[in-house]
């Protein structure tokens, strides 16, 4: 059985992911939850500890979801371009709205340091598991490729959440990847 801060955390994803940053708000997140009425106030007084406690949710919850030891083994171009479409179905897929989410607050925290720091740090922690995975598929230069594998994954993404849920991001996946590899 959810916290009433898990059930609150989740309700304030969830308003961020489907309706945006203006959407939230602690009586809404209430509303959302089905809290009584000033429950997420008692966990987050105030909006900025709101957004902090959504940035961590969130940051959390990624962690788990992709956490190395949970993945299959990826020593080559083939797993990796599976991966990377497997990855993209997850995050436009079940995981869709905490995309959104995750964007929205990108975006409404560029510029405040301290909130925006989890997330740059989260982002950082997979540009290093990417460039594990990178130099495992034997990709050399592994900071630029896989910057730019994420760069391509992000852009796939937001386009997939925004214009075209069906898009098929394996032709662009495909190419990038073998793009990077070394002719044998």
């Amino acid at each position: 059985m959810p916290t009433t801060r898990e059930r609150a955390l989740d309700a304030a994803v969830e308003l961020l992911g489907t309706e945006g940053v203006r959407a939230l708000s602690h009586a809404r997140v209430d509303a959302r939850a089905q809290l009584p009425a000033g429950s997420t106030s008692n966990w987050f007084r105030t909006r900025r500890a709101l957004l902090a406690g959504v940035v961590d949710w969130i940051a959390e919850h990624e962690r788990a979801d992709f956490a190395p030891a949970g993945l299959p083994l990826v020593t080559g171009p083939e797993e990796l371009i599976d991966g990377l479409c497997a990855m993209a179905e997850l995050l436009t897929g079940p995981f869709a709205v905490r995309t959104r989410a995750r964007y929205a607050l990108f975006l409404e925290l560029a510029p405040d340091p301290e909130l925006g720091a989890p997330l740059r740090r989260q982002r950082q922690e997979f540009e290093r598991w990417t460039e594990r995975i990178v130099t495992a598929v034997g990709i050399p230069d592994p900071v630029p490729a896989a910057r730019a594998l994420m760069a391509l994954g992000d852009g796939l993404l937001l386009h997939r959440l925004t214009i075209d849920p069906a898009l098929d991001v394996r032709p662009a996946v495909e190419r990038a990847v073998r793009s990077l590899v070394p002719e044998a």
